[in-house]
């Protein structure tokens, strides 16, 4: 059986994942905002966390990866569905490296939702984003094909290869390929 090129090695999808909560809870007062009783999104969260510093074990944490998640429509702001869908992207790190994107996309996504008079909104998170991730995640995410053109994960055309969440996606891997931060 081939691996696909958007699993990456469970090191890498550990390092990975730390960045991927890290880059989800940005963003996760949008969401608590909305539903202050509703802990399903943090929780996701410390289960990544818990991953990335080998707490959990990957099959364990594979089948668990949908367990907790808000469902469409669960709340009603628009900022606080991406940011709840962040935390969902970053919990399924465990089973693919690429969804650390889509949480970082989804970040971005609610970040930007959340400041609609402020069109830098994109940029700058996706500029901490890029800053605050060590340069062992900015090889592993190098390695993962860019978006849209491998059908063998979550990176495929589809949701996180389409609209705004596309277009963040792209930006986000351009600035992985530029040259390291200072």
């Amino acid at each position: 059986m081939v691996r696909s090129p958007q699993t990456l090695s469970e090191a890498d999808r550990r390092l990975v994942a730390a960045w991927a909560a890290d880059c989800a809870e940005r963003v996760l007062g949008l969401f608590e905002a909305e539903a202050p009783a509703d802990d399903r999104p943090r929780a996701l969260i410390a289960r990544t966390r818990a991953f990335a510093r080998g707490e959990r074990h990957t099959a364990e944490e594979i089948r668990r990866r949908f367990a907790g998640g808000v469902g469409a429509g669960e709340v009603k702001a628009p900022a606080a569905a991406a940011a709840a869908r962040a935390a969902g992207q970053a919990v399924a790190v465990c089973h693919m490296g690429a969804h650390a994107l889509g949480a970082a996309g989804y970040a971005v996504k609610a970040a930007s939702l959340a400041a609609p008079d402020r069109p830098e909104a994109v940029k700058d998170e996706i500029r901490w984003q890029l800053t605050h991730m060590t340069a062992e995640v900015r090889v592993a995410l190098r390695s993962l094909p860019p978006v849209g053109e491998n059908r063998s994960g979550p990176l495929g055309p589809g949701l996180l290869a389409s609209g705004q969440l596309g277009t963040i996606i792209r930006d986000l891997q351009f600035g992985l390929a530029q040259s390291d931060p200072d």
